[in-house]
């Protein structure tokens, strides 16, 4: 039975569902902790067993440790910590019970749980989780009907009070920091979907994206703009003769020649292998011309540093916008023949449609 390696994405699923893990840890021990304040204000106005004690004692200082030491090293964490908060309601229905269903205390903890099972799993998981703690708020408090007392005494009431103004804040740190690494992931996720990997200008489908919206740019105002696709010559041999290494360093060379030669405004994209595409708005070709043939002077000058000796040509097609052309596949398609022209001719030169 062959065993499948773990993949980058996988990992990364992983790490997220333990970094989800610890973003729960925080509110459990502030939430068990204030907890415990009024809890233990409750219980010693009544005639409360020693094991009770040890019991707030373990939900306290045990219990948080122990759900996260679980978790994080559970197959998955985010369902484990479902599994967690279960024990959570019916540690809260516990002690709404044996606190006699004292109202106060009651309802902050029947709202904690709620908060927490809310953002957990929404609706469906909100209703599950405060059914059951009731359930067994009342199964406790019936098997110690002699403790119900709904009355919250002055000294209870202060003891609620760190609960109310701290864990709110709590939670409402955890969902900030959870929403800024959400947006930077999503960040991420985007620059990965529209950009080229190796060297991070756009990609074929996200540059055709933005073609296609320069020309209908150009159907709608008359200005020109400029296409144009570009080659490197050769770049079969070069990899073949010196290895993808040498081949890789000159797709980075070009790559940094076309930033530092063309406009700010200017549209890099690589449609893959040694062939790149850029879009020059605003632009004519005769201007397009002029600005590959300086890039193209330098290209010439420069050398690869893992081949002294061996330097970088590029063939240039350039295709000016037309209002005869159709879609912008018409638009590309020129700049296509016109760097087949190029290569037709000799190579290292620049063909306009």
């Amino acid at each position: 039975m062959s065993v499948k390696s773990p993949t980058l994405l996988t990992v990364d699923s992983r790490l997220s569902r333990i970094r989800f893990s610890k973003r729960v840890f925080l509110p459990r021990i502030i939430g068990t902790l204030l907890c415990s304040l009024f809890i233990a204000s409750v219980l010693v106005t009544k005639t409360t067993p020693f094991w009770v004690w040890v019991l707030l004692f373990l939900n306290v200082f045990v219990w948080p440790y122990l759900a996260y030491y679980l978790s994080t090293r559970s197959a998955d964490p985010m369902r484990f910590e479902r599994g967690n908060l279960l024990v959570d309601v019916v540690n809260g229905g516990f002690w709404i019970g044996m606190m006699g269903l004292n109202v106060l205390p009651s309802v902050i903890i029947i709202a904690m749980v709620g908060m927490n099972s809310m953002a957990g799993g929404g609706i469906r998981l909100f209703i599950q989780c405060v059914s059951l703690q009731l359930l067994i708020a009342a199964l406790v408090a019936g098997l110690n009907a002699h403790r119900i007392d709904l009355v919250t005494t002055p000294t209870q009431l202060y003891a609620c009070l760190p609960m109310l103004l701290v864990y709110p804040m709590a939670l409402g740190y955890v969902t900030y920091v959870t929403a800024t690494k959400l947006a930077e992931h999503k960040r991420r996720l985007m620059l990965m979907s529209t950009h080229d990997g190796m060297t991070n200008v756009y990609n074929r489908h996200h540059w055709e994206q933005l073609l296609h919206n320069e020309y209908e740019i150009c159907r709608h105002i008359d200005e020109p703009s400029t296409l144009a696709l570009i080659d490197i010559d050769h770049f079969k041999t070069i990899n073949d003769s010196f290895g993808h290494n040498v081949g890789d360093e000159a797709i980075l060379f070009l790559t940094e020649e076309l930033r530092n030669g063309l406009r700010a405004t200017d549209v890099i994209g690589r449609f893959g292998g040694d062939e790149f595409a850029v879009i020059l708005p605003e632009a004519r070709a005769t201007d397009a011309v002029e600005i590959i043939n300086r890039i193209r002077t330098r290209l010439a000058a420069k050398r690869l540093t893992q081949t002294p000796k061996l330097g970088i040509r590029i063939s240039v097609g350039v295709a000016e916008y037309r209002p005869t052309m159709n879609h912008y596949h018409d638009w590309l398609k020129a700049a296509d023949i016109a760097l087949y022209m190029a290569k037709n001719k000799g190579r290292g030169r620049t063909e306009v449609a």
